[in-house]
């Protein structure tokens, strides 16, 4: 038992650290940029990608395993979590719509945007590849979206205080953006030695 639960930890770790979706894999760059500006629109983003993730990659993980596979249609794999997960935006987007209109205001375009957001693809297609089990493509799932709000927060964060540092006007705006997210990236490839890989 204690051998099982440290070995989701591990997935957990691994998929929110080591395999961080943004800052080692780059995938998600989009909302990545364009969401922190602020630390409120970056958690609130932070969760309905949460959200979208956690249920996109269990109803993927059940269609795959469940309607694909037993009917040799595994090559509909991508077209089908491409629907799965826009229906998902759509019912998270009318949720936010009616429950939290500043934040519905404050991520303007990007709430849709969840849809093309590689990121969610890119976490149910890889729990897919690695065979994980149920349970397992939860943990990693979990991991992977506390992973991209850890991101997207830690860079809202620095992005703030870059707006009161005094930036040559030639790296003004996103140069420094990018400049910083490089870093940040850096800094999140150390972890690759925390779990001995």
């Amino acid at each position: 038992m204690v051998h099982n639960d440290m070995n989701f930890f591990l997935i957990f770790l691994s998929a929110m650290l080591v395999n961080n979706v943004i800052l080692i894999r780059f995938l998600s760059l989009c909302p990545f940029f364009g969401v922190s500006n602020k630390i409120e629109t970056s958690l609130g983003m932070g969760m309905a990608v949460l959200f979208v993730m956690v249920n996109a990659s269990m109803v993927t993980w059940l269609v795959f395993n469940f309607l694909l596979v037993p009917f040799d249609l595994q090559y509909l794999r991508t077209v089908a979590f491409i629907l799965i997960i826009a229906s998902l935006v759509q019912f998270t987007e009318m949720y936010v719509r009616k429950n939290f209109p500043p934040l519905y205001q404050a991520l303007g375009i990007y709430l849709p945007l969840i849809t093309t957001n590689c990121a969610i693809l890119g976490v149910a297609l890889l729990n897919v590849d690695y065979s994980l089990g149920f349970t397992k493509t939860i943990i990693f799932t979990i991991g992977s979206a506390f992973g991209f709000t850890l991101s997207i927060v830690l860079f809202a964060s620095l992005r703030e205080r870059i707006v009161l540092a005094p930036v040559p006007k030639a790296f003004a705006g996103y140069p420094i953006a990018f400049i910083t997210a490089s870093l940040m990236s850096l800094a999140f490839m150390g972890f690759s030695h925390l779990l001995g890989l």
